[in-house]
């Protein structure tokens, strides 16, 4: 089925909330339909302005999630109200939630080394009935060919439903457009920090920063080091050309 899609400066981002998300994931493994999943905020958006190849990846997920305010604003101004932040996080445990019914089988795949074994257990122990059927940490670089056979191998004995992916944008993304039609897999979701805050590894914003817009800010503050130059550049370049989309000019000031 084909979801409706609001145009973030060459992007689609999907009309969705956690709701639906959840609706379209439960029909995917019921159904067997494969597809990766971006969740998606202001950094991806720009990210994609000068990667062409990035873009048509983002463009060609399963869904691509309003993961940041912005993108939910973006989609409410075109008259989705219904529209809300799927954020990567929330989305994992809504789906942990839903998986203790539906029996779906996860695997986890990224973080640092026992990242992904710490955030199965603790996951597990918040999901009683939770299937966990396997972790696989990657190397800081591309997978070498006995690395990618030995994943390989791991997922086709495992048979998880979804393999959640837990590196940085566009890493991850890229990742999973490479490697969904290697693996025995139906879906894979790209959540990056969600391995570090699940497993406790980081410590999440409060709730009302993430309702303000000002994550970003509560995430600079935590490791300025590594992502200063993200937000002072990709911030104020994207509110200018969401602007100028939206005033309709065809070139952009920046």
């Amino acid at each position: 089925m084909t979801r409706e899609r609001v145009n973030v400066l060459g992007v689609g981002i999907t009309v969705l909330n956690l709701r639906t998300a959840l609706a379209a994931i439960d029909d995917a493994v019921r159904n067997h339909q494969k597809g990766y999943i971006c969740v998606t905020g202001v950094h991806g958006v720009m990210e994609a302005q000068d990667n062409p190849a990035f873009k048509n990846i983002l463009n060609n997920a399963f869904l691509c999630t309003p993961d940041g305010m912005p993108m939910v604003w973006a989609g409410r101004q075109k008259g989705h109200r219904e529209m809300s932040r799927v954020y990567g996080p929330d989305l994992m445990l809504d789906v942990c939630a839903w998986s203790e019914q539906s029996g779906c089988r996860h695997f986890f795949y990224g973080g640092a080394e026992g990242v992904a074994d710490l955030l199965a257990k603790k996951l597990q122990s918040r999901f009683p009935k939770l299937q966990v059927v396997g972790t696989f940490t990657p190397p800081f670089r591309a997978l070498t060919p006995d690395e990618e056979k030995a994943l390989q191998e791991k997922v086709r004995e495992a048979k998880p439903d979804i393999v959640w992916v837990g590196l940085s944008t566009p890493k991850q993304e890229k990742f999973m457009a490479e490697y969904l039609p290697k693996l025995d897999t139906t879906l894979m979701v790209g959540v990056g920090a969600a391995f570090d805050f699940h497993s406790g590894r980081v410590r999440q914003a409060p709730r009302w920063v993430q309702r303000s817009g000002f994550e970003w800010f509560y995430r600079l503050c935590s490791d300025p080091r590594r992502l200063a130059g993200r937000y002072f550049r990709n911030n104020p370049l994207f509110v200018i050309r969401f602007l100028s989309q939206s005033l309709g000019l065809k070139r952009y000031p920046l």
